[in-house]
């Protein structure tokens, strides 16, 4: 049996596993961009980027344009912990299409 253990917590959550997919997927996302996307409301997101940001996972940077605009982005500590685990995800798959391993 696979060890589940293995698998992120912090990524593991619905809303952050999906934050982090986007974030993945570009060099930076602003918040009202990944708000519409996920369908978060403005507290829950700031909530989950809290968590992403203590952990060490996302960057944040608040710029002053035409209003306020604050960006995420991967940091490379989030990003290999990502890779990470997809892997492990990826492992549980191969895992139940050969359950003779």
């Amino acid at each position: 049996m696979f060890d589940f253990d293995k698998l992120d917590k912090l990524i593991h959550e619905k809303n952050r596993l999906a934050i982090m997919t986007l974030l993945a997927a570009r060099k930076e996302w602003c918040f009202q961009d990944i708000k519409i996307e996920l369908g978060l409301s403005d507290g829950n997101l700031i909530t989950h980027m809290r968590t992403l940001f203590k952990a060490g996972y996302v960057s944040i940077t608040k710029e002053m344009e035409k209003r306020p605009q604050t960006k995420y982005a991967l940091t490379s500590n989030g990003r290999a912990a990502f890779q990470s685990y997809l892997e492990i995800l990826e492992q549980i798959v191969s895992s139940s299409k050969n359950p003779d391993m």
